[in-house]
């Protein structure tokens, strides 16, 4: 922009200067001309002045009209200051007022002579060689008596109007040069108030193409420039609010990725990646900042799905998949691979959204094996009453003794068919949440000694010892119901798989809590019994519905395989956690936490 400024403000000088060059050469001009035409006036006067005074000597001898014209030019010369020259028609030099005339050469040839002779006056401007300088040439006719007996001609140097023409140009060029420095002060404030808008401009369009859109360019005036500061000013404000607009769009549709279950990954023509979001991430594996930008086929550990993106980007057709994957954990996912296009030109790109399918295809499996299970379950019980109420009907009815004994066979497997319904219609209500809690403080130490007293009857059958310990004045914020319920189970497992004259001990405590969900603290109650354990492979798995350890004895028992599912599931619904530490032949401690208060 300075550049711009410098070629403004020499424009500026060279078109002034131009035309106070132009207006002085016309001004010289003009003077020299008013002045040698003021001259020409003036010399013309003279001469008719001189030719009345002394008329020329016509009928005398050319000696005497030399002798006469000479004299009358010196004397001339004297009083007007002037050259004068007395020139015969034919050219002769007959009198000449700074020169002898027989020195001369023949005038006919002079321009001035040539034209009074046919005008009547002449005039002429040329170098004199014989004064060695710049002369003004006048001449008249001569006119006596209807003839033309010669020509008088008047000279005048031109060295005092060339001085003054001198005088007048080193003025000329000194008020140019004072001129132009003038010149160039106001150019350049001109040039600057031209372009300094311009300047600010130029650096506000710079800042929008940095995507900067909150500049604005001052617009106070009413010229054309004011005018394109505020277009500028009301492009930024267009642009800033389409920004403001896409950023908020963008912003929207980044969290909506952000926060989607399903992983997206978007794939362009050239096989690159575009687009990864968090979930991506989570079921792939990798950070967006290592897979957007990067081919594909760099996922090493994922070969089966770059042979599906291969396919899909081949076939341009959309895919639909489940497939295994194993890192970074093993899981199932569901597949839509859709070609997409961003614009008709363009080659399709392919966008991939994939579904952690793992808990669901697990609950598939587990309410199959569920439905299995139960067939199995409830199969045992009803066949072996089938089979005894028919032996009863072929006649075994008849023995007392047998009958008694089949139809209390009949009765324990209905009962144990009755458990099993119950626990089965419980589960199911647990699992669906068709009950409504209810918590409410509940005092621990009083709570265990409750349940301890309604489990003593069964302890005694098989002399167990039953032991509860609770820190005093504990209170936790629970569902009494289903925190008995809780405790029952776990109680009757203890007693049912610890051998006669064992123990069986609760202890619940306050503990601290690192959650911050669970600030309050945690209360940890653990029921411990010297039974016959369990085996470690067991662990992980005695949670799962119809799951036993020991099946015969279990079955003897008239356990259903449901207690221990339905325990951790209540433990569940109160936010709480619970796990089980066993040796085989030693005994076992189910460990329960729940959070003082409920959040």
């Amino acid at each position: 922009m300075n550049k711009f400024r410098f070629k403004l403000t020499a424009l500026f000088i060279l078109l002034i200067g131009l035309s106070v060059l132009a207006a002085g050469l016309l001004m010289g001009k003009s003077y020299r001309d008013n002045h040698t035409q003021a001259l020409k006036e003036h010399m013309e006067k003279e001469m008719r002045v001189l030719i009345a005074a002394a008329p020329w000597p016509v009928g005398k001898s050319e000696a005497e009209q030399t002798a006469y014209l000479q004299s009358q030019a010196v004397k001339f010369k004297k009083l007007a200051d002037m050259r004068v020259t007395y020139i015969r028609a034919d050219g002769v030099v007959l009198g000449d007022s700074d020169h002898a005339p027989e020195t001369m050469g023949n005038h006919l040839d002079r321009e001035e002579v040539r034209e009074a002779l046919k005008s009547g006056i002449g005039t002429s401007e040329r170098h004199s060689s014989t004064l060695d300088e710049n002369m003004l040439y006048v001449a008249m006719a001569v006119r006596q008596n209807g003839q033309t007996p010669g020509v008088i001609r008047l000279a005048v140097s031109m060295t005092d109007v060339e001085n003054s023409l001198s005088r007048m140009w080193l003025a000329l060029v000194f008020g140019l040069l004072l001129l132009f420095v003038l010149a160039a002060a106001v150019s350049y404030r001109v040039a600057l108030g031209v372009t300094r808008p311009l300047e600010r401009m130029t650096a506000a369009a710079k800042r929008m193409a940095d995507m900067d859109y909150a500049i604005r360019v001052p617009a106070s005036g009413r010229d054309e420039v004011s005018e394109l500061a505020r277009a500028l000013n009301a492009m930024a404000a267009s642009l800033q609010e389409q920004m403001d607009e896409i950023r908020r769009n963008g912003m929207r549709l980044q969290s909506v990725l952000d926060n989607m279950p399903s992983g997206v990954v978007m794939i362009d023509r050239e096989g690159r990646i575009t687009l990864y979001n968090s979930s991506a991430e989570r079921l792939l594996g990798s950070s967006a900042k290592e897979r957007v930008g990067r081919p594909f086929a760099d996922f090493k550990q994922h070969y089966e799905l770059q042979k599906l993106v291969r396919e899909a980007l081949d076939s341009r057709e959309p895919l639909h998949e489940e497939l295994t994957v194993y890192f970074p954990e093993e899981r199932l996912l569901e597949l839509n691979l859709v070609p997409m296009r961003t614009s008709e030109q363009e080659e399709p790109g392919l966008l991939i959204v994939l579904q952690d399918v793992t808990a669901i295809r697990r609950l598939e499996r587990m309410r199959s094996e569920f439905v299995a299970n139960v067939s199995h379950e409830l199969k045992t019980p009803v066949a072996a009453v089938k089979g005894f109420a028919e032996t009863l009907m072929a006649g075994a009815v008849n023995d007392p003794e047998t009958a008694q004994s089949f139809l209390k066979i009949i009765h324990d497997e209905s009962e144990r068919l009755n458990r099993l319904i119950g626990d089965i219609l419980e589960l199911s209500k647990i699992e669906s949440r068709r009950f409504v809690q209810q918590f409410s403080p509940v005092d621990l130490n009083a709570f265990l000694e409750r349940t301890m007293e309604f489990m003593k009857a069964e302890a005694a059958k098989k002399n167990i010892t039953l032991e509860w310990q609770a820190d005093p004045g504990l209170f936790l914020e629970a569902d009494e119901d289903r925190l008995g319920q809780i405790l029952l189970n776990l109680l009757q497992n203890g007693i049912n798989y610890t051998p006669e004259g064992g123990l069986v001990k609760v202890r619940a405590e306050y503990v601290d809590s690192d959650d911050p969900e669970h600030a309050d603290g945690k209360v940890r109650i653990t029921v411990s019994d010297t039974g016959i354990g369990i085996p470690k492979k067991d662990l992980p798995r005695i949670f799962e519905r119809f799951y036993r350890v020991d099946k015969a004895r279990s079955r003897s028992s008239g356990g259903t395989g449901l207690g221990l599912s339905i325990v951790k599931h209540l433990v569940e619904m109160h936010h709480g956690s619970i796990r089980v530490e066993s040796t085989v032949g030693v005994g076992s401690h189910f460990i329960i936490e729940l959070p003082l208060l409920q959040p």
